[in-house]
């Protein structure tokens, strides 16, 4: 039988675990739910499948765990929509707060930029410029009117 890594298998007695702890699946993307499922059906005992209910439980749980990740993905753009808008009310306004290198500054917003993580490109950040310093939106610390 196929051994997959992360999971624990019981034949003739034998038990061999992984560190994870009950039936802890919160690190589980769709595609490994899908690659566990398949690979579970392939080395399935056919004199002993696995029974309608078991199934419709499975899939249901794959659902579930799509329309998550499509919840999650839809609210962090709106978050970082609702970021951009914020920020964008603040070029012209004289702000403080601290820049990237962790330094007091304060000065009037120029413009706004949206940085993408390399490895992660649904992970963006907002930022706003002050002269040449860049400022995350997280780190303003006080906004004045003009």
């Amino acid at each position: 039988m196929t051994r997959i890594p992360g999971t624990s298998s019981t034949s003739g007695g034998n038990t061999s675990s992984s560190n994870v702890k009950g039936n802890d699946l919160r690190d589980v993307d769709l595609d490994q739910f899908l690659g566990l499922l398949i690979t579970e059906l392939q080395n399935q005992d056919p004199l002993n499948p696995m029974d309608n209910a078991q199934m419709l439980t499975q899939i249901s749980t794959i659902r579930e765990i799509g329309s998550t990740n499509q919840l999650t993905e839809t609210l962090g753009n709106f978050a970082v929509g609702q970021e951009l808008a914020m920020a964008s009310n603040l070029i012209g306004k004289k702000v403080s707060g601290l820049d990237k290198d962790a330094k007091e500054i304060q000065g009037v917003v120029e413009r706004v930029s949206v940085q993408t993580d390399a490895k992660n490109p649904s992970n963006r950040q907002v930022s706003v410029h002050v002269g040449n310093k860049i400022v995350d939106m997280k780190n303003i610390r006080e906004i004045v009117s003009n």
